[in-house]
């Protein structure tokens, strides 16, 4: 699983923080297991629990900060935990994205705190913890002691941008538009993408790495998953709401679905070739060692031809296929869990594959896509990405997007279905045939006395959706056909019809 990255707000680099992360003379344990950390937390000691991941910078910075908090509060417990690597810990905890630190006192969680705030890490562990010196106060005042005034400085500048106001939603400030202005021109062709070029956070991404390889052009890129001001910023300034986005000479190209299309039909070469963009040496003596396969997959990856072809043929399978831990009904992983409420709540139809069923398929498939992690989620044979990557983009409105850019449609439920039925013409007749051919005696008797009434009436023939001739039965609570409705309101079968017929009372009942 991979979990999102909480970064700093500040674009800057925290040059000072170059000491170790058991600088400091701290004492910080690896977790190994959750029996060990329940024996631990069990002692019933303060203890802090940090959740990190080797990729995101900004859990680098805050396991400095921590580490120099266990020299502060030589009482306490501080304990690292990678969150990839110990799901089942990060699941009991729900632990989505990364820093994250869970609080313990007398052998309980009392506290969480996510994101890279250090003084708020160093207020929580006070407050837990206590005073070093009985009777001193206890604050993040005590961090600067045990770190010393360079790190103490880099953090109190931390503190100062964490809290400075955000982009309205009006526009962009002269400071940010000047930044944003000067990145997209840094590089005569610029990627802004989820990852790096040689590790893609997304499918999208990945795939237009992989164009701009073939096109043997030189670019630069930009990880936005670093840098949530660049993220967010970006939207506003080139009007293009989801990543990637490609720039040539400070001019934006478009996203994935674009640059696949300019890709495919010359037009990308043309532009590079009219703005003076250069092939890049490098990529010209160097074979891509990136098959052009879905997901990346190595020419070199060991993958038998038939393994390779079972995996595409699964990842086609359906428009939108989850390849998770369990099955719908009884997912074996809280991230799958995830992915399916998700894919639910967007009233996707999908399919899944239980990757615990098949370690070939597991371990294939990690190979396949470049994608060490479950659950992995595809739309129309793209790589999405995992858990917390689908929980952003639905937050973000972009999931939706991209489903209906790809053809994907939301399922309706047989019940708004059925509604959106009796209520598409004011006077709807459900019956066995069509009007101009009814398949049944009593449907033509009804069809006759509405035509002989005058009354526009539209039909819907229940022969041919054995979905609606059943679920309209319970719907109404009416068992047979012909059914007559009147603003989505049921009237009755043929008897009634003919009843209301022959007392003069089926015309105005049918234009109250």
């Amino acid at each position: 699983m991979f979990f999102e990255g909480i970064y700093f707000t500040s674009h800057r680099e925290i040059e000072n923080l170059k000491e170790s992360r058991m600088g400091g003379g701290g004492s910080v344990k690896e977790v190994q297991s959750k029996t060990e950390l329940d024996k631990i937390v069990a002692d019933g000691s303060p203890a802090i629990l940090h959740f990190w991941a080797s990729w995101c910078e900004a859990s680098k910075h805050m396991d400095q900060v921590f580490s120099h908090l266990s020299t502060d509060f030589p009482h306490a417990h501080f304990l690292r935990v990678e969150a990839e690597e110990q799901p089942e810990i990060s699941e009991l905890h729900s632990v989505s994205a990364v820093p994250y630190f869970v609080f313990f006192k007398e052998g309980k969680a009392v506290d969480t705190l996510e994101g890279a705030d250090p003084s708020s890490l160093a207020n929580k562990v006070a407050k837990i913890a206590g005073s070093i010196t009985p009777g001193e106060p206890a604050a993040p005042a005590s961090l600067g002691m045990a770190a010393g005034p360079s790190v103490l400085e880099a953090i109190q500048e931390l503190s100062r941008e964490n809290g400075a106001p955000q982009v309205s939603s009006s526009g962009l400030d002269d400071r940010l538009t000047k930044r944003l202005q000067q990145l997209v021109s840094s590089h005569p062709v610029l990627l802004f993408m989820k990852g790096t070029p040689e590790e893609p956070k997304c499918g999208f991404s990945q795939k237009v790495v992989d164009i701009l390889k073939k096109e043997k052009v030189k670019f630069g890129s930009f990880d936005i998953l670093t840098d949530n001001e660049v993220r967010e910023g970006l939207k506003k300034f080139s009007n293009w709401p989801t990543y990637p986005q490609l720039y040539c000479k400070g001019e934006l190209l478009g996203g994935c679905d674009i640059v696949i299309t300019m890709h495919e039909s010359g037009e990308l070469t043309d532009v590079f070739k009219d703005h003076g963009v250069g092939v890049s040496d490098s990529l010209e003596t160097k074979p891509n060692k990136t098959a052009g396969g879905k997901g990346g997959i190595s020419e070199q990856s060991g993958l038998s031809t038939a393994l390779t072809t079972r995996l595409a043929g699964l990842i086609n399978s359906s428009p939108v296929m989850l390849f998770m831990k369990g099955t719908v009904d009884e997912p074996r992983c809280g991230f799958s869990r995830k992915v399916v409420d998700i894919l639910k709540q967007e009233k996707v139809e999908f399919e899944t594959f239980d990757i615990l069923s098949d370690d070939e398929v597991r371990q294939g498939l990690k190979v396949y896509s470049n994608w060490s992690s479950y659950p992995q989620l595809y739309i129309k044979g793209e790589l999405i990405g995992g858990s917390d990557i689908v929980l952003e983009m639905q937050k973000s409105g972009e999931f939706r997007k991209v489903l209906t850019e790809k053809g994907i449609h939301q399922k309706v439920s047989l019940e708004d279905r059925l509604k959106n039925l009796l209520n598409s013409s004011p006077v709807m007749l459900f019956m066995k045939g069509t009007p101009d051919s009814p398949r049944c005696g009593f449907s033509s008797k009804v069809v006759n006395t509405l035509k002989e009434e005058g009354v526009d009436f539209g039909s819907f023939d229940i022969l041919s959706d054995e979905e609606v001739r059943q679920g309209l039965k319970t719907f109404s609570n009416w068992p047979t056909y012909p059914q007559l409705y009147y603003k989505g309101e049921l009237v009755g079968g043929c008897d009634i019809i003919l009843e209301l017929h022959s007392g003069g009372e089926l015309k105005s009942t049918l234009s109250e």
